[in-house]
């Protein structure tokens, strides 16, 4: 990939779901301007109401991500001065705060802070993901390494093309180590002990071996990837947004704090949905219909069947039934 080739996603909207195809060009690279494209969408998606579901495949025939795009990670440690761990670590700390203030873009672009402000929007891409009411999906109809895997990971939902593909954390093998999130997100996708040799030995995982460690949630044929993504994605995706952001929020990042944080998290979660409009809503029908048939819908089989797959409890239509 050249300076001029460079990547983009093409977005299909369909209602409910957006179809993302990430065209890395001809090698399949993600870098700088897929990562600001991404950015702008992840915004884009979660502040649209109508939109429930995001699935992300690759253009490339054979990939899904290849990795990031080596030259823009060198050519960025290049023209900046090195730095140590513990530099590292303060030029991290404040590259969070500079990056509110973009005007400052320009003149930042020469100096240590400029690759770790890129970073750290992608970080945030990443996580505003993770707290968004969207499900995104990554749909991998092939392979994926690096920063490839970490898009993958930072997913809601995982489902790979089955056949000679492979997906992991290969930066050690060029004397670096993941930046994209792969240390954290991939250890708590498998484990502390699982993701340690993986990343050490830098090894990918055959389909089969990421499904049967819980990196993937499903292997299936390549034509299907795209079809059976969308479907997880908006079989989840059919729950109040509201809710899906409070519990995507609460497992993730209470998930990792202390029991007693975590617990924190989740009752500011639980008390901002029960006292929304529609949560209330949803549980003053649940009480209706309870005093009504004298009996919990949730222990109606078919009622139960049926919130399951519509999102919400079926509310009482009339004094006949459901």
């Amino acid at each position: 990939m050249t300076h001029k080739d460079q990547g983009h996603l093409d977005v299909e909207d369909r209602g409910a779901v957006v179809i993302v195809r990430v065209d890395g060009g001809p090698h399949g690279l993600f870098d700088a301007e897929i990562a600001n494209q991404l950015e702008r969408l992840v915004d884009r998606v979660d502040d649209d109401p109508g939109v429930h579901a995001v699935v992300f495949t690759g253009a490339h025939p054979e990939r899904f991500v290849s990795h990031a795009d080596v030259r823009w990670l060198q050519e960025g440690g290049a023209a900046v001065p090195s730095v140590g761990r513990r530099g590292a670590a303060a030029v991290v700390r404040t590259a969070k705060g500079v990056d509110r203030a973009r005007v400052l873009e320009p003149a930042l672009r020469r100096t240590p802070l400029w690759p770790a402000v890129q970073l750290e929007r992608l970080h945030a891409t990443f996580l505003r993901m993770n707290r968004s009411g969207v499900v995104f999906a990554a749909a991998l109809n092939g392979s994926a390494l690096g920063l490839g895997a970490e898009f993958a990971w930072a997913n809601d939902l995982r489902v790979m093309a089955d056949g000679d593909f492979f997906i992991g954390q290969p930066e050690v093998l060029l004397g670096i180590m993941p930046g994209g999130g792969g240390t954290q997100r991939l250890t708590r996708l498998i484990g502390t002990h699982r993701s340690l040799v993986a990343i050490l030995e830098g090894k990918p995982f055959t389909p089969q071996e990421a499904l049967a460690n819980g990196a993937v949630d499903d292997v299936v044929a390549q034509h299907q990837v795209v079809e059976r993504a969308t479907e997880l994605a908006m079989h989840l995706g059919a729950r109040t947004k509201g809710s899906v952001a409070a519990i995507k929020r609460a497992v993730y990042f209470g998930g990792s704090m202390s029991l007693t944080d975590g617990l924190h998290v989740e009752r500011a979660e639980f008390l901002a949905r029960a006292l929304s409009k529609d949560g209330q809503q949803l549980m003053l029908d649940y009480l209706e219909t309870t005093e009504s048939t004298g009996e919990l819908p949730l222990y109606n089989r078919d009622i139960y069947k049926r919130a399951l797959e519509s999102g919400t409890v079926p509310r009482r239509r009339s004094t006949n039934g459901w």
